[in-house]
C-alpha cells in the first residue's frame, strides 16, 4: 500500500556530471516495497513544476530504513530536486506500481540495462542474488564518461559485463549482442531489462523468438503514478490492430511480461 511520508535526506551524491544519487529516511515505504516499485516525488511546495516527478528505487536498507533513489537533471523539477540538501524533507508517495520484478521460480537469470535505465536493476540483482540465484549482468552505455555503478553491480552479481557504444571502455558494442552471445553457454531462465526503447524492442524480440521468459520494467512519463491522468499507456500485444487497448504502466506495470506488450 502507498504511503505518503515527508522523508529527510541522509545523504546525497553527484555520481556523475547531471545525475544524483539521494538517501532518505522512508521507513514505511521501505518496508512493503518490492523489486521494481518507483515512487513519486514533490518537488516543490508551489504549483510549479505542479506535477510529482516519477523515480524508480535504487536500493533499499530495509534494517535501517534508508531509501535510496537516481536521478538525471533533465528539466525543471528535477532540477529543483537536485537542489536538496541533507537534512531537507521530500515529500514521497511510494511504494508504486503492481508489476515488479518476480524472480522465485528461477535459478540463473540475465540482468540488462541501458543508461540510466540501469537503477531499478540494483535491487533486483542484489535481492535475487542474496536469494541464492545465479544473476549475470550487462550494462550498456554510449561511452566510457557515462559509465556509472560498475562497483555497485559487481558486488551484487555473478558475472558483469559493461558495454560501451564506442568502445571506450569495456566491451565494444551492445549489451543485447553481447547477452545473445552467452546464451547458448549460460542458459539463462530469465531476462530481466529496463532502458532506452531500442533497446528493450531488441531484447523483447530476442527472447519472444526464442520462447525465453523476459521481464522488461517501462519507463513511461507517469504523471500521477496511479492511473488517473493515462498518459502512461502502453499497448497490449494480445489486442486487434484495429482496436488497440492499452496497459497503463504505473498501474499495470511498471514491470511487464515482455510478450505482454507492444512498443
Amino acid at each position: 500500500m502507498a504511503e505518503q511520508v515527508f522523508a529527510e535526506l541522509m545523504d546525497k551524491k553527484e555520481i556523475i556530471n547531471g545525475i544524483y544519487k539521494f538517501s532518505v529516511q522512508a521507513d514505511e515505504i521501505v518496508k512493503t516495497s518490492r523489486p521494481g516499485n518507483f515512487i513519486e516525488i514533490r518537488v516543490t511546495d508551489g504549483i510549479d513544476p505542479f506535477l510529482r516527478r516519477p523515480i524508480s528505487i535504487y536500493n533499499m536498507d530495509r534494517e535501517k530504513g534508508i531509501l535510496e533513489f537516481i536521478f538525471q537533471v533533465k528539466g525543471k523539477g528535477t532540477e529543483i530536486l537536485s537542489r536538496k540538501e541533507i537534512g531537507d524533507k521530500i515529500d514521497i508517495i511510494g511504494p508504486l506500481g503492481f508489476g515488479t520484478f518476480s524472480f522465485d521460480k528461477f535459478n540463473k537469470i540475465a540482468v540488462i540495462g541501458g543508461g540510466i535505465g540501469i537503477f531499478p536493476l540494483y535491487e533486483l540483482s542484489k535481492e535475487a542474488k542474496n536469494s541464492g540465484k545465479t544473476v549475470n549482468c550487462y550494462l550498456g552505455f554510449r561511452n566510457k564518461d557515462l559509465v556509472m555503478l560498475e562497483k555497485e553491480f559487481t558486488d551484487v552479481t555473478d558475472k558483469l559485463t559493461i558495454c560501451t557504444d564506442d568502445g571506450s571502455y569495456g566491451e565494444s558494442g551492445f549489451a543485447i549482442d553481447k547477452l545473445i552471445n552467452d546464451m547458448e553457454t549460460e542458459k539463462y531462465e530469465c531476462i530481466y531489462a529496463c532502458g532506452p526503447t531500442p533497446m528493450l524492442r531488441a531484447v523483447k524480440k530476442y527472447a519472444d523468438e526464442n520462447n525465453i521468459k523476459c521481464q522488461v520494467s517501462l519507463e513511461e512519463r507517469m504523471g500521477c503514478g496511479l492511473g488517473v491522468c493515462l498518459g502512461c499507456a502502453v499497448k497490449k500485444a494480445s489486442s486487434p490492430e484495429d482496436s488497440p487497448e492499452y496497459f497503463h504502466v504505473c498501474k499495470g506495470g511498471p514491470v511487464f511480461n515482455s510478450k505482454d506488450v507492444e512498443f
